[in-house]
């Protein structure tokens, strides 16, 4: 998979490192000199350029990459480029940093963006994920059908505690796509039996996040569970 990242700071670094340890080719564009870092990332594509320009992003070949990720300190940076990246190269998937919680709103399909990730918004789920049982937490929004990403630790006393996957009744546009059960990361079978504790992770929509969460945290002492 061919991956171009504008913005060659700390973040952009980072994710490349990653995807190149995951054998992926990757780009890094910034136009900043003192930003082109090769030997810290020497494995990966460097380009010394403007993401906004047209002129640049057809040097990058940008109609060549399977996934674009803004990853620049600048909402207005990564807006533009993940709008060229969309309407003017087609690119199948673009990924943007969101920097400021207050411009989220503007992260949408609108601006061609397909997933995008708030930094503080991450680091404050994940904080809640660390302490919460038996809540909803919201990890990550996907634009495209105003799905979310989403955690729940079954706790000890829900009714779900003991069933199989395949025998509860989920509510619709909801699917679970993980359970993390201590070190492992199973992939849920029809046949797989819930246990509390389990980290179940969902693609779900916004409006069925509560019915999920009600559904998940019914107590087996409940009479409505």
């Amino acid at each position: 998979m061919r991956v171009a990242i504008a913005g060659a700071g700390a973040v952009g670094r980072s994710i490349a490192g990653e995807l190149l340890e995951n054998g992926h080719e990757v780009l890094l564009i910034d136009k900043a000199p003192t930003a082109i870092s090769v030997e810290r990332v020497p494995l990966a594509e460097w380009l010394l350029a403007d993401a906004c320009e047209i002129t640049s992003l057809d040097e990058a070949a940008l109609q060549r990459c399977n996934v674009v990720i803004a990853a620049t300190g600048d909402d207005k940076v990564n807006l533009v480029v993940s709008l060229l990246a969309k309407t003017e190269y087609g690119v199948p998937r673009v990924v943007a940093r969101v920097n400021n919680p207050k411009n989220e709103w503007l992260f949408t399909e609108a601006w061609g963006v397909d997933v995008a990730v708030s930094t503080p918004r991450l680091m404050s789920a994940l904080v809640e994920e660390a302490v919460s049982v038996g809540d909803l937490v919201r990890l990550l929004r996907f634009s495209h059908g105003d799905a979310n990403l989403v955690e729940l630790t079954l706790p000890p006393e829900s009714a779900l505690a003991g069933t199989q996957v395949g025998d509860v009744d989920w509510p619709e546009d909801t699917s679970l796509v993980t359970i993390i059960r201590g070190s492992r990361v199973l992939t849920p079978s029809q046949e797989e039996t819930l246990e509390a504790g389990d980290e179940l992770l969902f693609v779900a929509a916004q409006a069925r996040e509560e019915q999920l969460e009600d559904l998940l945290s019914v107590r087996k002492d409940d009479p409505a569970g």
